[in-house]
């Protein structure tokens, strides 16, 4: 036997190595979306059918095929599970090497196997050899046209297949925000202050949303309260803070695999001159902000529609952030 007698292994090993350089160097292109196809669903169920029986007599070609899509579907499932109890986890790096792993290992059985067997049994891809397999010249053109439907089904399901995988949705589109403490962490908000007190907090935004996006921040000073009776929020006073922004943010994919890096964070410096129990909020608008109403001559806004924008926060259509704030005397 020559190394054409193991082309079907050999030829399963390279593309598997192939595979793992196209996700590290090619992560985006096509031809890691149609190996990855074959890599998960088909590879692993061939070289482990091949290395089971590697004689001619025990498997005819159509059982090898379908045990090695079966197969297939079983065993990556399998790795997922062994990978979930070990340090590493189901992500896709550790995947990667396991399957690729093991798709060589039992290649190079396959291939050890099939040298030592009496009767080897070795794919050979001719329009002969389909044409034996399918018995074509015994059939009737009834199963002849039947055979030509069969085929043309599965071309057309692969296809689709293809195209789905391809040409796949884009993820949720959502933006993260976020404020941290003065150190960076999600810890030691200035939650308490004296009048006039200078207090920082940073402010933080990452973009999903599959586009470029401009984003404009608010922040208002507010004084409400909850009412029992008619299940209403009341708005006492509300007075807008100094320090309103806008940053324009590309698109940044999800990164699951890696660790989580900001995209753009500010400080933002603030000081309350006003005594009593304060909310202060933090309002993100995408593309263009709202129109504001004139200012009133005390500045409070709370009996105007901006208080609009405060109750739709509250109500989860604004997408915002607030501190509860105590100013002492």
């Amino acid at each position: 036997m020559d190394w054409r007698d193991y082309w079907d292994l050999i030829t399963i090993i390279a593309l598997s190595l192939i595979l793992d350089f196209l996700i590290a160097f090619y992560p985006d292109s096509l031809l890691r979306k149609a190996l990855g196809l074959a890599f998960v669903l088909f590879f692993p169920g061939y070289v482990f059918i091949t290395a089971l029986f590697p004689e001619k007599k025990e498997l005819d070609n159509l059982e090898r095929l379908a045990l090695s899509f079966g197969l297939s579907i079983a065993i990556v499932p399998l790795i997922g599970l062994g990978l979930n109890y070990t340090p590493w986890g189901i992500r896709l790096k550790p995947i990667l090497v396991s399957l690729t792993a093991f798709n060589v290992a039992f290649a190079l059985i396959a291939i050890y196997r099939r040298r030592n067997a009496i009767y080897p049994w070795v794919p050979r891809i001719t329009l002969e050899k389909i044409k034996e397999e399918l018995g074509w010249e015994q059939s009737s053109r009834l199963d002849k046209a039947l055979t030509v439907v069969l085929i043309i089904a599965i071309m057309t399901s692969i296809g689709t297949l293809a195209y789905v995988v391809t040409h796949s949705k884009p993820g949720e589109a959502f933006t993260e925000f976020y404020i941290l403490g003065p150190e960076g962490k999600a810890a030691d908000y200035p939650t308490e202050l004296f009048i006039g007190e200078n207090a920082t907090v940073i402010i933080g935004i990452v973009n999903h949303e599959h586009r470029n996006v401009t984003y404009y921040v608010q922040t208002w000073l507010v004084n409400l309260t909850w009412d029992n009776t008619t299940n209403t929020t009341i708005i006492h006073e509300m007075y807008p803070m100094p320090g309103w922004f806008n940053v324009t943010l590309p698109h940044v994919p999800v990164d699951i695999e890696g660790n989580w890096t900001p995209q753009f964070e500010t400080n933002y410096t603030f000081s309350i001159n006003r005594p009593g129990k304060w909310q202060l909020w933090f309002l993100l608008f995408k593309d263009e902000p709202p129109e504001l109403p004139p200012a009133p001559p005390d500045g409070n806004y709370a009996e105007t529609e901006a208080k609009n924008l405060i109750l739709d926060a509250i109500n989860g259509t604004t997408q915002s952030l607030k501190l509860n704030i105590q100013v002492l005397e």
